[in-house]
């Protein structure tokens, strides 16, 4: 078997996507060679394929999947050849048929939930987790504004939200993904364009706003986003789907009503082992019991991650995507 894996030969668009044959060797201490059979595609991997964000040339892709271990290095005693695993943290390089690991970042995988299942959610809801938890500090009495809430973040998201009492203000582009996101029972699903938006939430809210608005948007949605939150409220901005948010200042959040704003990142809040289970186990406990659907709505071959990519930011996706060895 030739193993291979997906990289960005150079910054720039999908077309600079390549397939290079590798050698994957014997692992090394606290090392796990694995096989992968999903792989998950998320929205920050095109950041890394443009050079948003800065990294080697070429450039590895690629944060979340599953697989099987293949061998274990020395010290490594918490996993063993045959074992299912996953993972959402480790760096760069999951565009591959195989890979070197550190252990410390696996999980082992329940037999309820499957590999693809597992690749689609691993980074996704370990997002969803921290924002919720120790990032958004969200509870019960809360009204909440989520972003892309169709997407594979914030379909998590609405549901967690659901599940635990939150009053859910969800917000998609387009009537089909409302459709979609009203099945997942939040008290309001918007359609209207960022320039209604913040006009919509006070509409709904008494003219107060939301006390947590969860954005992983960026620059488009970033006005709509600080003018729906509510005095001393909390607004998230997690991701830059339509480009980094725009330059503001501090006067900026007393105008808006003394509001804080954070712009966390996943490695700071899964930084060790124990950090990391704290987010799955709740993750793979809803999913169990039926709380959270884990849609995947995409399938792509992994030499196909060109195709991913260009669906994945001409907005055509819906939940999940995925790649498949």
């Amino acid at each position: 078997m030739t193993d291979y894996h997906i990289v960005a030969s150079r910054p720039g668009g999908p077309e600079v996507l390549v397939r290079e044959e590798i050698t994957v060797g014997a692992p090394g201490p606290r090392q796990v060679r694995l096989r992968h059979t999903a792989v998950g595609v998320n929205f920050v991997d095109t950041y890394f394929r443009t050079g948003l964000y800065p990294g080697p040339s070429p450039a590895p892709l690629g944060g979340e999947a599953a697989g099987v271990v293949e061998a274990v290095g020395a010290q490594v005693s918490e996993f063993r050849p045959g074992d299912r695993v996953a993972y959402g943290t480790g760096g760069q390089g999951a565009y591959a048929s195989a890979r070197l690991i550190a252990a410390e970042h696996l999980v082992h995988l329940p037999d309820g939930l499957s590999d693809e299942t597992a690749a689609a959610v691993m980074l996704k809801g370990m997002t969803a987790a921290y924002l919720i938890g120790p990032c958004g500090k969200i509870t019960e009495d809360m009204t909440v504004l989520v972003h892309s809430a169709a997407g594979g973040v914030g379909s998590i998201l609405v549901q967690w939200l659901v599940a635990t009492g939150v009053r859910v203000i969800a917000h998609v582009g387009t009537p089909g993904k409302a459709a979609r996101v009203a099945a997942m029972s939040p008290d309001h699903v918007l359609t209207c364009g960022f320039d209604m938006l913040a006009e919509e939430v006070k509409a709904l809210t008494d003219g107060a706003g939301v006390a947590v608005v969860l954005d992983g948007v960026g620059k488009a949605s970033w006005t709509a986003s600080l003018a729906s939150v509510a005095t001393r409220g909390l607004l998230v901005t997690y991701g830059n789907a339509s480009g980094a948010v725009p330059s503001f200042t501090a006067l900026d959040l007393v105008d808006a009503g003394s509001v804080f704003v954070t712009r966390p990142t996943l490695r700071d809040y899964a930084a060790s082992g124990a950090e990391r289970q704290a987010l799955v186990a709740p993750l793979f406990t809803m999913i169990a019991g039926g709380q959270i659907g884990i849609e995947i709505g995409q399938r792509f071959a992994l030499d196909k991650a060109a195709d991913a990519h260009r669906a994945l930011e001409a907005r055509e996706t819906i939940g999940s995507t995925i790649l498949l060895p």
